[in-house]
């Protein structure tokens, strides 16, 4: 199948300049929150509160050792707690804080800013076409796992 194709790399390359105007825009709004994994952490949590260590390993991609220190940074900046419930103690879930919802919208405005970089000149089309095809490179990279 190779005709040269550059998929991997201008993907790799997009993560990195994306990532680098991501930050500046935290910069400029002096919001440090959302730096790095925690705001993957946070991300997950928004949009379903109340989960096991390893379903934030899998929706974030971050090693469950990872996880775990950045989670003790979080909870110590009282962004998240751990529950071990009533049912199965040894079950822990994370939950946000009152703080940590605070930011979600704070989250969405920079969020939206940084999409309308991503798709400046895309139509709505263009904009379900190229995720639609990033959505199956996606799914064949973790099916190689």
């Amino acid at each position: 199948m190779n005709m040269n194709t550059q998929g991997g790399f201008l993907i790799t390359r997009i993560k990195q300049v994306g990532g680098r105007v991501f930050e500046h825009i935290l910069a400029e709004k002096n919001i440090d929150a959302f730096n790095g994994a925690q705001g993957r952490i946070l991300y997950v949590l928004w949009r379903n509160d109340g989960v096991p260590i390893s379903t934030l390993s899998r929706e974030t991609g971050l090693a469950t050792t990872t996880l775990t220190s950045m989670l003790d940074r979080m909870e110590a900046a009282n962004l998240i707690v751990r529950d071990r419930g009533d049912r199965d103690r040894r079950k822990v879930l994370i939950y946000l804080t009152e703080a940590a919802r605070g930011l979600e919208r704070e989250y969405n405005a920079v969020s939206e800013e940084i999409s309308n970089i991503y798709y400046k000149g895309f139509t709505k089309a263009e904009i379900a076409q190229l995720e639609g095809y990033l959505e199956r490179v996606l799914k064949n990279v973790e099916e190689a796992l």
